[in-house]
């Protein structure tokens, strides 16, 4: 069912041009379907802001569920923001004083850019807390992602993440470890997700918190994985979110660190993601860039479009299951057993299911 325009966030008219079905909001409010509200905090860099808007609202309104969909997006103001993204947000986001007086239905918390390793140094701490234990109280269900997922382990379970010897940084293969929960029903046993991180929470973490473990990789480890009670907390240490082109969007500026001097080595290419072809060409680009800088001449512009034609999509259709069955999941809740404690909701002959 179709996304809601709401307000006049930019992402709605791109969404509309990639053939996204989106309807005004008077519209939808003539029409009588259930509505989920759901919240996305979104806590990326100016620079990603606006393509993690996208990405989640594009999962969000690709779902099947009979139900129109209001996404309120939100930050936190202790994140440090550039002029645009400053007016980005102010003229397009909400209020989290505003999303606990009118309440969601479900919330989405993206991953972040942070500076150090500690990640209860960083002035975003407790103020995610606070959301997240509002949410605990508030609402359905809360999807976390990367590094959300890792900062609920450490301040809810007192797992914290461990350093990678290299960041994990590429697209890999995943299996699904447990059949029968109801957010993985229906998907591929085996897909791919990208992952970009330097940090990790291990099985063993999860296994320790109780939580429940549903797909995994042999390479880059725990992807999806559910808080103890089933549905409260959704973890993703990958991406699935991410579009063709957000791991080459990385690579790029990761290039363009090298050349302006902010990193030593030349960044290697995100596992199993570009084609042999265009490693080929990228190679070739390398060589040219290094010369250049040597010399002290302009920089030859990368070959993206070309390199970008060549990328694969491999996990995106997955993505969009698991996120239907996980919307599904937030509508069985909020609008069939409504009357329900979300507790009572669990099948005690089906631990790992909700009764339907």
């Amino acid at each position: 069912m179709p996304l809601v325009a709401n307000s006049a966030l930019p992402a709605f008219e791109r969404l509309r041009s990639e053939g996204q079905t989106v309807i005004p909001s008077g519209v939808a409010e003539r029409q009588d379907i259930r509505e989920l509200h759901i919240g996305l905090l979104n806590m990326m860099p100016d620079a990603a802001l606006e393509a993690t808007e996208r990405q989640f609202f594009r999962l969000i309104g690709e779902s099947n569920q009979i139900a129109q969909f209001y996404v309120h997006p939100f930050t936190l103001k202790e994140l440090k923001r550039g002029p645009e993204g400053q007016a980005h947000v102010e003229q397009f986001y909400e209020s989290f004083d505003k999303v606990m007086a009118e309440g969601l239905d479900a919330l989405i918390i993206t991953g972040a850019n942070v500076q150090g390793a500690e990640l209860s140094d960083q002035p975003f701490w407790r103020p995610l807390i606070e959301v997240i234990d509002w949410a605990w109280e508030h609402v359905t269900s809360t999807l976390c992602s990367c590094l959300a997922t890792h900062a609920v382990m450490e301040f809810r379970y007192g797992q914290k993440r461990r350093p990678l010897s290299d960041k994990r940084w590429g697209v890999y293969s995943h299996r699904v470890m447990e059949r029968k929960h109801p957010l993985v029903s229906d998907v591929n046993t085996r897909f791919d997700v990208p992952h970009s991180r330097f940090n990790q929470i291990d099985r063993e973490q999860f296994d320790a918190a109780g939580c429940g473990v549903l797909v995994e990789s042999e390479v880059a480890g725990v992807h999806l994985a559910v808080s103890e009670d089933l549905f409260r907390l959704v973890f993703f240490q990958g991406h699935p979110e991410y579009d063709s082109i957000s791991l080459l969007k990385e690579y790029k500026r990761e290039v363009m660190r090298f050349a302006a001097g902010q990193r030593e080595a030349f960044p290697p290419f995100p596992e199993s993601y570009f084609s042999l072809q265009s490693e080929a060409i990228l190679g070739e680009y390398r060589e040219r860039l290094v010369r250049a800088i040597a010399a002290g001449e302009p920089l030859p512009e990368m070959p993206e479009r070309l390199v970008a034609r060549q990328l694969d999509n491999t996990w995106h259709d997955t993505a969009e299951a698991v996120l239907d069955n996980w919307v599904g999941h937030v509508y069985q809740v909020t609008h069939v057993d409504r009357k329900i404690p979300f507790k009572d909701n669990i099948d005690p002959n089906n631990p790992l299911g909700l009764r339907r």
